[in-house]
């Protein structure tokens, strides 16, 4: 079941229900726009940059990606230079844009409730662990480089 608690199941059960209310559940209410379709496609478009350059520095720097294991080294290069976090940042800009992309106004506070899960779930042990493994260069880290953004 632990292949179950992983942030890409989470986003993908959250753009499923978001998709679910964009099809069964409009109640009349639209962004459509090309605007918003802009905005969409940047959103997406960013989140997989995001992961794509975070993964990058994971292999770059030989440690785990999976988010209940302790990693080996504390990375403070490249995306995480500016946020501790940029997978997480990443899941939440692609479930944004997926919602505008689909049109699902109501959906989109399923954002905050991911922010919520993500943070509750996953980032708050890990940076527990990454606290005490890394201790003084960990604290450093976290006074320089913000959760998210």
């Amino acid at each position: 079941m632990k292949w179950f608690d992983v942030p890409p199941v989470w986003l993908v059960g959250f753009a499923v229900l978001a998709w679910l209310q964009s099809q069964y559940v409009s109640f009349d209410l639209s962004l459509a726009h090309p605007v918003t379709l802009l905005l969409a496609g940047l959103f997406v478009g960013a989140g997989i940059v995001l992961t794509l350059l975070a993964v990058m520095e994971f292999r770059r720097h030989k440690t785990t990606i999976i988010p209940h294991e302790t990693p080996d080294s504390l990375i403070q290069s490249g995306v995480f230079g500016r946020s501790r976090n940029p997978i997480y940042l990443a899941d939440v800009l692609i479930l944004a844009g997926l919602c505008l992309w689909w049109d699902a106004v109501l959906a989109l506070a399923l954002v905050p409730i991911l922010v919520w899960v993500l943070e509750r779930r996953f980032i708050v042990p890990e940076e527990n662990r990454m606290r005490r493994v890394f201790r003084a260069d960990f604290a450093r880290y976290e006074q320089k480089v913000r959760r998210w953004l």
